[in-house]
């Protein structure tokens, strides 16, 4: 496996840490957290250069679950993967870096979100069922100017920060930062996504307005025939539709 594969599927798996103290009714690690550390172990050992971190994470595993998730061993297991992590990222291309954000990174997560942003000359679609004020004061301010920005919500999960915000942005830039935002119908959103002039397609774990806040998240670039396809679904709803009111 690249090196660039291993760090991205090993930041998807930090993602979803399971409760690495929890333990079920008979007393044992749960086997869905058995199987989440078997999935890391495997990433690690096919690191290149990670030896002594594939030894310790096998040994605090080992240990976790012997003696049933007591620490200090889950914090063993989580420094051994952000090291490897660490590692990956180093070793991959650049265009690939910054895809994983830890918890609590919320400058790294600005970092990560402007370069995608900064990358688009016409366009950028952002979805996300939670949308609030933040999305335009944090993350649309790093696009470029003339950029058409667009925002599709779900009508029952949207803030109530965001629409005001939103006329904020437009009477303060105008056609400097033209600005528009569309609710979904309730449920019809299942991804967070950021579309790059109408094309490439980025997946967010998490909601913009609580990015990597309080548990690390991911940003992935979707390949071409995925991204079509996700363009052209929301499109699709994006159409069907209502402005938001100012």
């Amino acid at each position: 496996m690249e090196v660039s594969g291993i760090y991205r599927q090993l930041g998807a798996l930090l993602s979803i840490v399971p409760d690495l103290r929890s333990v079920d009714e008979t007393m044992q690690i749960p086997t869905t957290t058995i199987d989440w550390l078997a999935k890391a172990s495997a990433l690690v050992e096919a690191m290149p250069g990670v030896s002594l971190d594939s030894m310790h994470l096998q040994a605090a595993i080992d240990n976790l679950i012997q003696f049933k998730g007591r620490a200090p061993y889950p914090t063993q297991i989580r420094m051994v993967l952000s090291r490897v992590l660490a590692r990956a990222e180093l070793l991959s291309p650049a265009s690939t870096r910054g895809a994983f954000v830890t918890a609590g990174d919320s400058f790294d997560a600005l970092a990560a979100v402007s370069k995608i942003l900064s990358s688009a000359t016409s366009s950028i679609l952002i979805v996300d069922p939670y949308m609030d004020d933040r999305v335009l004061s944090d993350f649309a301010v790093l696009a470029a100017e003339k950029i058409q920005l667009s925002f599709l919500t779900d009508e029952a999960t949207v803030k109530p920060s965001f629409a005001p915000a939103l006329k904020r942005w437009n009477d303060q830039y105008g056609t400097q930062r033209p600005a528009q935002a569309r609710l979904a119908a309730s449920k019809t959103l299942h991804d967070r996504l950021i579309f790059i002039d109408s094309g490439q397609a980025w997946i967010l774990t998490q909601s913009l307005k609580d990015f990597a806040a309080r548990s690390p998240a991911t940003i992935q670039q979707a390949d071409a025939e995925l991204s079509q396809l996700k363009f052209d679904s929301y499109s699709s709803i994006w159409t069907a539709s209502v402005p938001v009111t100012m």
